[in-house]
């Protein structure tokens, strides 16, 4: 069995290859080819909670599970939200192949299919991006629309002004596009072409009012049915897609919300990234409309992360072989 820890899954998965991979295993879950279930949730109290998110992926004979704690208000004693492994077993034998650092998968793969999501909506032209929040996820989320479309500009906004002024100082010095902290959400938001959610608000934060047409917003902040990022406005004016539909209509709050207050009603949900990419639904119609990707994060998604992991480990013999 291989040990795959934190920095080793940074050196091994990168952004690009991993947007590669976000796209195949979205195609894969739509065609029937992965499996997955919900994600059991146990509260531990406070806020937190330990959540395991099984599946399979039946072509690449792999099963496992992503276990992770989410500890919301470890920002504030500069913690990370999210910390976990996932598991990787053979389904041919039963064995286990592998333990790999879950935190730095979900950084990655999360950005990585939002990136997959602005490749299929967003439009070709759009060039300004937004981002709310200063995180592990507002640094990927960059790097991952940065590969997908032309950026020339980018606004960040975060609860506190100093990380956003540090976060636009950073990035600025590593890539190279125009980033400035701005002091208001609607601020931040106004023009843009793109708009990335990534905070760990339970309340609104984003308003339709203050989005442009033609907008496309990639949703991934909140991820139970109570909490959402985005006010019921905008849900209902967005044409809504979803990472996977089973997921969406159990667990997001920024459908079940806007849902239960009557102001969009079942079917608001176009269809799955997956679909999109077998051509089965459409996507973006017209260059005014408002399109949203709400994406909780998969168990899928990690399992697909974690192989690819796994066979370049075993390629470039890294990692730790422990025996079990």
């Amino acid at each position: 069995m291989l040990v795959i820890n934190r920095d080793e899954v940074a050196g091994l998965l990168s952004m690009k290859a991993c947007i590669g991979v976000m796209q195949e295993v979205l195609a894969a879950l739509s065609a029937g080819e992965a499996v997955q279930s919900l994600r059991q949730v146990l509260p531990l109290g406070e806020g937190n909670l330990l959540g395991l998110m099984p599946g399979q992926l039946r072509q690449e004979a792999a099963a496992g599970a992503k276990i992770i704690s989410v500890f919301p208000h470890n920002h504030g004693a500069g913690l990370p939200s999210h910390q976990g492994a996932v598991v990787l077993f053979d389904t041919a034998t039963g064995m286990l192949k592998a333990v790999v650092d879950g935190r730095e998968i979900t950084a990655i793969r999360t950005a990585a299919v939002s990136a997959v999501a602005t490749r299929l909506l967003a439009r070709e032209d759009a060039g300004v991006l937004a981002i709310l929040g200063t995180g592990e996820q507002a640094v990927s989320h960059l790097e991952a629309m940065l590969l997908v479309r032309n950026i020339r500009e980018v606004r960040v906004w975060g609860r506190t002004g100093s990380k956003a002024q540090k976060f636009a100082a950073d990035m600025s010095a590593k890539w190279n596009v125009k980033i400035t902290a701005a002091a208001t959400v609607r601020e931040a938001v106004q023009d843009a072409d793109i708009i990335c959610t990534v905070t760990a608000s339970t309340v609104p934060v984003l308003s339709g009012e203050w989005v442009k047409k033609g907008a496309h917003i990639n949703a991934v902040g909140a991820c139970r049915p109570n909490d959402r990022e985005l006010d019921s406005a905008l849900a209902a004016m967005s044409r809504l897609y979803v990472d996977r539909l089973e997921s969406a209509v159990h667990e997001a709050g920024d459908y079940l919300i806007p849902l239960g207050e009557g102001v969009i009603r079942e079917g608001h949900i176009i269809g799955e990234l997956g679909e999109l990419l077998h051509g089965r639904i459409e996507g973006r119609a017209h260059p005014a409309e408002i399109t949203l990707f709400k994406g909780l994060g998969l168990a899928i998604e990690d399992l697909a992360a974690a192989d690819y992991i796994y066979n370049q480990a075993v390629r470039l013999q890294k990692g730790i072989e422990i025996a079990w």
